[in-house]
């Protein structure tokens, strides 16, 4: 019903169903007046769903997308849509494929939509669920309605089907995922409430209602991703010990910066995740202490680092606010945005008279634009308004090189090492000395310095292989199941050339389809001149049950043509 908001959306049974089924891609169709780009055939596996009824508000909608002479017709007959095989993710809907995603400033009115599926399969969404009934029509069937009131971004439009079971971690809070997931997601993620309640002394009321999550099969290309009122994760967080769970704080954060206040186009995307990245670090600040917040802010710079020297110090993509003209999003997609940007208020932070005292201004940049977009030009003007007694202090920042200069920041901020000093002394050993090591050397170490130890070594030159075996030997991190650890571990053994790590390497880099590890595994293999060739099979040969983003990123990494499977490689 165009009128009243609602739509409908019945599934075919003879879909595939074996994993969750995120059906984003399909929202786009039956709006009228909607021109937008097609996903390329050779990136997804085709299910016909010749009994798809669906309509969304708003009725009339006209979007600048890109390429502009494709289109689809309203209301097709049938609908092509990639769906997950056994132990592949669906893939999320890149920036210039859908409609949701692009522009993110269009936003919808209230909805009230309803899925049919079969009724041994369970129906989530980005929304509050508001009941569900056998199917009047087919008894076969189950009908899940949900009410989405708060206006949001069209992007963070995301239904999902499959054969879910799902834990309650929480009075607002349930856990979603296959069953082989379920219950350690549920110990995993059980600090949900008190991250809930810790952002909501931070940042304001929690107006969405219900927050879930549901992990996703291990293809699933994003860390987490936002969506209101059910954010999706990867398995690759299920640490066992609770250790990656910042990133549901990250996640979390979002519900006010991203989800509530939205970039009003990419080329301001670190205004998402700049700022939740700080709403993050201010949340592990009061759960854990100022000194854990400044241990993770070495670990982001550590990891813009890596991104600048990957892109090129010079590239423009790593302007925090890059020209995105006929450039994909995701080729531009890396930790820039997320860690130039809270650099960038990490340095305001000190500039304006400390933590508390920001995180004023935070507090009111999300109350004055909320159930809105902005740019750069937005924020920046509401920080002077806000600071108005500052405003000296203000017009002395070289803006100019934060924001449309590449490479790193102009300012580098002074983190306390307090919790890093083991691991900075550790590696440091390790580099010049192979004497005197032991097995003890890690156990007095959390698995957040772990990780950091590793990337120290990472940003040495590669070490003997004498050592990275010495290593191994003491600390066995080929068993370690941390996947933050094991990636590290990985790349470092394979760029100090250890063959033996290869396999490994390959097998990480697909076994799981998280851009964060993938890319960087098949990198350094690649990179490897032995064994290029093999990176280039392996990745060849698992292509086609990836995630397309991943395998089109992957794919451009390797030199490899899309059309022909061909190489050219360095």
């Amino acid at each position: 019903d165009l009128k009243s908001g609602t739509f409908q959306f019945v599934m075919n049974s003879d879909v595939i169903m074996s994993q969750l089924v995120d059906f984003l891609c399909l929202l786009p169709v039956c709006l009228p007046q909607v021109s937008l780009p097609v996903c390329p055939p050779q990136v997804s596996l085709p299910v016909y769903l010749p009994q798809v009824s669906l309509t969304v508000c708003p009725p009339q909608v006209s979007l600048p997308v890109r390429p502009p002479q494709v289109s689809l017709p309203a209301c097709l007959p049938q609908v092509s849509l990639p769906v997950c095989p056994p132990q592949v993710s669906l893939p999320v809907c890149p920036p210039l494929v859908s409609v949701p995603v692009r522009p993110p400033q269009v936003s919808l009115p209230v909805c009230l939509p309803q899925v049919s599926v079969p009724k041994d399969l369970v129906a989530v969404m980005s929304a509050v669920r508001d009941g569900q009934e056998v199917d009047p029509q087919d008894n076969r069937r189950i009908i899940y309605r949900f009410r989405q009131t708060v206006p949001m971004p069209s992007y963070l439009i995301a239904i999902v089907v499959g054969a879910l079971e799902s834990r309650q971690i929480g009075p607002r809070s349930r856990v979603w995922s296959e069953k082989e997931f379920v219950d350690k997601s549920a110990f995993e993620f059980s600090e949900t409430e008190a991250m809930l309640k810790t952002a909501e002394d931070l940042a304001g009321p929690y107006v969405w209602g219900q927050y879930d999550i549901l992990v996703l099969p291990p293809s699933f290309p994003y860390g987490g991703m936002e969506n209101p009122c059910l954010t999706f994760a990867t398995p690759t967080l299920l640490a066992g010990d609770k250790s990656l769970s910042n990133v549901i704080a990250h996640e979390i954060s979002h519900s006010w910066t991203g989800n509530l206040v939205t970039n009003k186009t990419w080329e301001h995307f670190w205004l998402n995740e700049g700022h939740t990245v700080y709403l993050e670090r201010m949340i592990g600040r009061c759960m854990e202490s100022e000194q854990f917040r400044q241990f993770k802010a070495i670990g982001g710079w550590k990891e813009l680092q890596d991104s600048v020297n990957t892109f090129g110090a010079d590239n423009p993509l790593t302007n925090l606010v890059p020209s995105l003209q006929d450039v994909d999003p995701d080729d531009a997609f890396s930790s820039v945005p997320y860690e130039k940007g809270f650099a960038l208020l990490y340095h305001l932070e000190e500039l304006m008279g400390g933590p508390e005292v920001f995180m004023g201004f935070v507090k009111s940049y999300i109350q004055l634009f909320a159930y809105s977009s902005v740019t750069t030009d937005e924020w920046k003007n509401h920080l002077f308004s806000y600071f108005k007694d500052k405003v000296d202090v203000l017009n002395k920042v070289d803006w100019n090189s934060w924001m449309f200069t590449p490479g790193m920041p102009p300012v580098k901020p002074q983190y306390d090492t307090t919790l890093s000093d083991a691991c900075i002394a550790l590696s440091q050993r390790w580099v010049k000395d192979l004497n005197c090591f032991k097995e003890s050397d890690v156990k007095t170490l959390s698995s957040h310095q772990l990780i950091e130890f590793l990337s120290l070594l990472l940003q040495e030159d590669p070490l003997p292989l004498t050592h990275v075996k010495k290593m191994q030997e003491l600390y066995d991190f080929n068993a370690c199941i941390n996947s933050e650890i094991r990636f590290r571990w990985l790349r470092l053994c394979v760029r100090c050339r250890w063959e033996e790590a290869v396999p490994m390497a390959l097998k990480m880099a697909t076994e799981q389809g998280r851009m964060k590890f993938t890319r960087p595994l098949f990198r350094e293999v690649f990179n490897f001149d032995k064994f290029s060739d093999e990176a280039v099979q392996v990745f060849v040969s698992h292509r086609a049950a990836m995630h397309p983003v991943t395998s089109g990123l992957v794919g451009k990494d390797l030199k490899v043509d899309a059309s022909k499977t061909s190489t050219n490689q360095k």
